[in-house]
């Protein structure tokens, strides 16, 4: 009788843990951080493939306060090696803001074309660079001689008012909610198929489109506004460029996977560089 106890008890045990697993949340995420922490020495140190809105995002700055910071003007070109203040007050440490000697073949993908919010106050011209493209004047206004995109056309920048109307970005289950504060939950989870369909949550244009920025795997960021953008993260195949004007509802990826192997899109909007809650955003279903 004692041994036939014993074996009810373990497999009392052992049914008590498979209830466990099958209650087990829908808010488990990875532990990886998703964003980064400003360097103590307050500086960045611009690579190749780097864009503003790039930089801004990944330490979750507004873009208008890194080119005011750092006398950046229209069209907003960064040069590999540059160094970049990412905080209001100045450390104290010098640190030269161009690499010395004649500046560095700009990466394509270097150059921001989007109208500041507020005119940056003057700064020296600075040396020109060794790139063949026309470099938008000063005193020219985007609207009167759009800088063109990487594939030469002109860009038609992002939209001047805030969107009013949000699009889901996929169909799919919502895996994880927003929490403020989380750096790993700046935003929401949507599973679905690899491969299926990422659509642009409302119209703009691309401003990032890579795989730089760690734990968002293949990345595009729309902005759709001076204050607003959208991020879609964990990409399989990304179907737009830098530059590029997306409508909304307009295809511009395909759902892959995440690092721990999961089909899923990470949908994040942020204003004026912090992460917002999307689902106050999104229209309703």
């Amino acid at each position: 009788m004692r041994i036939i106890q014993i074996m009810v008890l373990v497999l009392l045990a052992v049914s008590l843990g498979a209830c466990n697993k099958t209650l087990a949340p829908v808010e488990d995420r990875s532990t990886a951080r998703i964003g980064q922490a400003i360097p103590s020495s307050g500086y960045y140190r611009v690579k190749r493939g780097d864009s503003l809105h790039a930089i801004a995002f990944n330490y979750g700055l507004d873009w208008r306060d890194i080119a005011r910071w750092n006398d950046i003007r229209t069209p907003y070109v960064i040069h590999p090696d540059q160094t970049l203040r990412l905080s209001a007050e100045k450390p104290r440490a010098a640190v030269t803001t161009r690499p010395a000697g004649p500046p560095p073949t700009v990466s394509e993908r270097a150059v921001e074309r989007s109208p500041a919010a507020s005119t940056p106050r003057p700064a020296e011209t600075p040396p020109a660079a060794t790139s063949s493209r026309p470099v938008a004047s000063t005193g020219t206004s985007p609207a009167s001689s759009p800088p063109k995109t990487p594939t030469g056309k002109p860009s038609t920048g992002a939209t001047t008012a805030d969107p009013s109307h949000w699009l889901w970005p996929v169909e799919g289950r919502l895996l994880s909610s927003f929490k403020a504060g989380d750096p790993t939950r700046n935003g929401i989870e949507i599973s679905g198929t690899e491969g299926q369909a990422i659509r642009a949550s409302a119209a703009g244009e691309v401003v990032y489109s890579g795989s730089g920025l760690i734990g968002y795997g293949e990345l595009i960021i729309v902005k759709h506004s001076d204050r607003m953008l959208s991020a879609y993260a964990h990409n399989r195949t990304r179907l737009v460029a830098e530059g590029q004007a997306v409508s909304a509802g307009e295809k511009i990826a395909e759902m892959g996977r995440d690092e721990r192997n999961r089909a899923l899109l990470h949908f994040e909007i942020r204003r004026n560089g912090t992460p917002q809650d999307p689902m106050k955003y999104l229209s309703k279903r």
